[in-house]
This record gives C-alpha cells, sequence and structure tokens, in this order.
C-alpha cells in the first residue's frame, strides 16, 4: 500500500505592525503550496508547522505542538531570542535577505556621503544666505568605521570602500575583508577608534555591548566626527550623545533606532539641531527578495538539510 503523500506546510504569520498582504502574494509566488494562517486565527495548532514572525507576544509559539522552525522578519532578534518568545528547543533563523542588505548600505551610503561632503554646513550656510564653498577631502582620505560585521555590517563596508573611502571594521571576533582593516575584541576598539571619523554602528544587541556608544566611545574618535546608528536604540546612551555634541567632540547624529520607539514627542533628538532622526525606516524587509529566503529555508527543512542563517543562542544573534 503506497504511503499517503506528505501533507503540505502549514506556516504561521505573526508579525505585529507589519501589512500582511504583500507578504501573502509572495510567499504564494515561491510556494504555491504553503499554507498560510494569520494570528490569532490559527485553526488547529497542532497543523503549524512553521512559524513567521515579528513583534510576536511571549507564550504564542509554546502551544504549537509540531512547530518545527521559526524564522525572523528582521535581521535583528533581540527582541524575540528570549525563551519565552521562542522556545529555546526550537531552530531560530534571522532574516538575510539581499534587499535588506540593499537597503542597509544605500541608507548607510547616503548618509556617510551626507557627512562627508559636509551637507550640515551647506544647509546651514543656505539658511544664513551665504555663498561659499567648503573644502572636502577625497574619499580616500576619509575613515569611515563600521561596527559589527555581519552580513549587514560587511556589505556595508565593503560598499563603502569601493567608494574610495578608508574603510576599517570591528567586531567581537577576528575578521580578514579585503580591502578593509579590521579590529576586534575590547583590545581593538581603541585602535578601531583612534581614527574613525564616521562611526556607523550595525552591531546586534547583546548584553556585551549594551550601551556601547558612550562618552568614552566618543571621546576616543577624533574630535568632530559623525555617528550613524543604524543597529538598536539600547546601543546608545542618549545623554552622553547629547553631551557630545554639546561639546563638539561629535558634529552631528543620524539615528534610525532608539530606546523606545515610537521616539516619544518630548525627546530632545526630536529638536536637536544636529541629530536626524529616522523612524526605525533605513532597511525595510521586502516582501519580494525576503519571503523566497524563507521558503528556502522551509524548503531546505522539509529536505533534511541544515538551515541557514540560525541564531546562536548564547551569543546572542
Amino acid at each position: 500500500m503506497a504511503a499517503a503523500p506528505a501533507r503540505p506546510p502549514v506556516l504561521l504569520w505573526a508579525c505585529l505592525d507589519t501589512p500582511p498582504e504583500p507578504w501573502r502574494a509572495a510567499f504564494a509566488a515561491a510556494m504555491p503550496e504553503l499554507e498560510i494562517r494569520m494570528w490569532p486565527q490559527i485553526g488547529a495548532a497542532e497543523d503549524i508547522t512553521y512559524a513567521f514572525v515579528w513583534k510576536v507576544a511571549p507564550g504564542v509559539l509554546a502551544g504549537l505542538p509540531n512547530l518545527q522552525a521559526v524564522f525572523s522578519l528582521g535581521a535583528g532578534v533581540d527582541r524575540i531570542i528570549s525563551p519565552d518568545v521562542v522556545p529555546p528547543h526550537l531552530p531560530l533563523v534571522r532574516m538575510v535577505d539581499p534587499g535588506l542588505k540593499d537597503g542597509m548600505s544605500e541608507f548607510v551610503l547616503m548618509q556617510t556621503l551626507y557627512y562627508h561632503r559636509d551637507m550640515p554646513a551647506y544647509a546651514t550656510q543656505q539658511a544664513r544666505r551665504e555663498w561659499r564653498e567648503r573644502d572636502v577631502p577625497l574619499a580616500r582620505h576619509r575613515t569611515v568605521g563600521v561596527m559589527g560585521l555581519g552580513e549587514l555590517g560587511r556589505t556595508c563596508a565593503e560598499k563603502l570602500a569601493q567608494m574610495g573611502f578608508a574603510v576599517r571594521g570591528w567586531a567581537r571576533s577576528a575578521h580578514d575583508i579585503p580591502g578593509l582593516t579590521c579590529f576586534h575584541g575590547a583590545e581593538g576598539l581603541g585602535a578601531f577608534l583612534a581614527e574613525t571619523e564616521i562611526l556607523v554602528c550595525l552591531l546586534p544587541l547583546t548584553p556585551d555591548n549594551r550601551g556601547i556608544l558612550n562618552a568614552e566611545t566618543f571621546s576616543r574618535m577624533p574630535r568632530g566626527g559623525f555617528l550613524i546608528n543604524v543597529a538598536r536604540g539600547g546601543h546608545l546612551v542618549d545623554g552622553d550623545l547629547l553631551a557630545a555634541l554639546e561639546s563638539g567632540q561629535i558634529a552631528g547624529a543620524t539615528l534610525d533606532v532608539f530606546q523606545v520607539e515610537p521616539l516619544p514627542a518630548a525627546h530632545p533628538f526630536w529638536s536637536h539641531p544636529r541629530i536626524i532622526v529616522m523612524p526605525h525606516a533605513s532597511a525595510p524587509t521586502y516582501p519580494e527578495t525576503a519571503a523566497p529566503t524563507v521558503i528556502e529555508g522551509i524548503r531546505r527543512h522539509q529536505a533534511g538539510l541544515p538551515l541557514l542563517n540560525l541564531v546562536d543562542r548564547g551569543a546572542g544573534y
């Protein structure tokens, strides 16, 4: 007697604050047999084999007895890595997607060039109706430092290097990346910062690096440097940045992530003349490029192959 055909996979959608329809269409195009159920209308809990999550509440996944793997909509998993959100026995896959990398590198390049070409000063001159050309060095004479050399950090650093900038990278562990000067660990942080004129933070948020963008870090940079934080708000000590801006140690900052989001209306960052506030929009996750990566993961898992881009819970990312 022939074995019954395997039942198609069932994916639970549990992504708060995210319009589902573009994702439905992208998932259907990549895997027509996939059944999608939308939280909280999940039907029979035992049917669900995979979950796609973002800002999911604690306990949502605990009652799914046949759940086999969890895929994150975002590259950062600090909001979902807690065991009461994603049970520790389940593999958790972070989002690594070409559209996400392209979007982040576009944003980082844009803001780096904005500071490199002295555009804040030109805006000030325009307000004063002042016609004056400013001296701007060639990109090879401008040092940009990228904190975090994972998928997003490495992509941004390599594209900055392609633009001609002198790029250095810093991470927890050693890296060897052509075209970059790499530093690692606590012992390498000071040397990394010493020449970094534009600092880009793309670190994962872990207990070890929470608050790493602080007064000591800023003091190690050349005076008048710039900060671009596109990682997590928890990396930044808000008061230390305000003090560094007041003293002139930091000349300007672009912030896309904050301790509390949305950024409270009374927060001083909103009105600071040398801070650019972005609503966590530097690198959207595009369904057309991200959904196929999730489907690839499901197909690999069904075929008995190892999942890619698994989160190391011990490391926190």
